[in-house]
């Protein structure tokens, strides 16, 4: 019998204008005042934790239900008409007078991506949404961008703790995701540090990415990457020993047991707890503790086939990693079909167009295919 799992936290609408390969450059030439760009129709899909991770499980095999918050408006009947072509819409949250999460993403050829974002029904998200009977019969708890979320934020994180400390007594395995931090919102009065070392005692699997981790726990050295980048992408400039480590050892001294940073294009930083460490995550997962204790190194990208956008591709990296750990595959096969399912989503404009089973991916693997240098 598969283990279930459930997907939570943020869920939107993504609108994709789809630019011309002609357009190219920074973006800060690009979107001057006044000036008018021809794009191509829009792609729309389903965004957020929610949709991408768990639909990317889905996909890859894994027993998932979502558990997502939209408003009683037009996005959200597009939100679980989109979910029901998936059977998978039955759980979501629909709130009364309350609007959809939505976010524009402007995918320019050559640029990462910019967001335009709003979080709509994900800020009233509380623990009291998910129930003991959602929990009672399964393996995995993910949970998704909690700095969209305003309830899971705010007083310091109150309701987040208190959602997880539920999950964890019901004997249930949990991962958690990050998200950017507005500078300008309110999500950035928190303290994310004091908040991480409440909370990942109470994680299994941490799968944040650089860039949100250090912001939250080193401003200074965010900044000082940022200028290193000058307007490029951050993920490029960095160097594994001396910039992507030291977050990385934070987090195991915070109490994290398994870690995954999503480093961009360059690939994937991974670090586990030992033997002793590792037994604390729920048994239901059957983790092969010995396999997957005291693990630390950097995995590089596989060269995609093309690149489109970059849009869901941490979240299925994700789904990939969770899903291979669910069914029992080694730590390093585990890793390796992470990475390939990151290289293989950035094909599309959405996140699950272009996925491949694990059995397409084992075979391109095995067949040479070429990483980063």
């Amino acid at each position: 019998m598969r283990k279930k799992v459930i997907s939570a936290g943020h869920i939107c609408i993504d609108i994709t204008p789809v630019f011309p390969d002609s357009i190219k450059g920074k973006a800060s030439d690009i979107l001057s005042p006044g000036k008018l760009i021809n794009v191509e129709a829009a792609d729309v899909h389903t965004g957020g934790s929610v949709s991408n991770t768990g639909l990317a499980m889905k996909f890859l095999g894994a027993d998932v239900s979502l558990a997502g918050k939209v408003g009683d408006d037009a996005f959200g009947n597009m939100v679980i008409k989109k979910l029901g072509e998936y059977h998978v819409e039955e759980e979501l949250i629909v709130g009364d007078g309350e609007s959809t999460s939505y976010s524009v993403i402007l995918a320019i050829p050559g640029t990462d991506r910019i967001f335009l974002h709003h979080n709509g029904a994900n800020n009233t998200f509380a623990a009291e949404d998910i129930t003991e009977e959602m929990l009672c019969d399964k393996t995995l708890f993910h949970f998704g961008y909690p700095p969209l979320m305003k309830r899971m934020y705010e007083n310091q994180g109150e309701e987040l703790l208190k959602l997880f400390k539920k999950v964890k007594q019901a004997g249930v395995a949990t991962s958690l995701d990050l998200a950017s931090v507005d500078p300008a919102s309110e999500a950035a009065k928190t303290d994310w540090e004091a908040l991480l070392k409440k909370l990942l005692p109470l994680v299994d699997f941490f799968v944040p990415s650089v860039e949100e981790l250090c912001y939250m726990l080193d401003k200074p050295r965010f900044q000082e990457w940022q200028d290193r980048a000058n307007g490029g992408d951050i993920t490029e400039i960095l160097d594994i020993e001396k910039d992507i480590r030291p977050l990385a050892d934070r987090c195991m001294e915070f109490g994290a047991k398994v870690l995954l940073l999503k480093c961009g294009a360059p690939g994937l930083y991974y670090q586990t707890g030992d033997i002793e460490v590792l037994s604390g995550i729920e048994k239901r997962t059957e983790l092969n503790v010995e396999d997957w204790a005291n693990r630390r190194g950097f995995e590089k990208s596989y060269i995609p086939d093309r690149v489109l956008s970059g849009t869901g591709a941490g979240d299925t990296t994700i789904a990939a990693f969770l899903t291979a750990m669910l069914d029992g595959y080694s730590f390093e096969d585990c890793i390796h079909l992470a990475a390939a399912t990151g290289a293989s989503c950035v094909a599309a404009y959405d996140a699950l167009s272009s996925l491949k089973s694990f059995k397409e991916l084992k075979k391109k693997i095995d067949s040479g295919w070429k990483k980063r240098g």
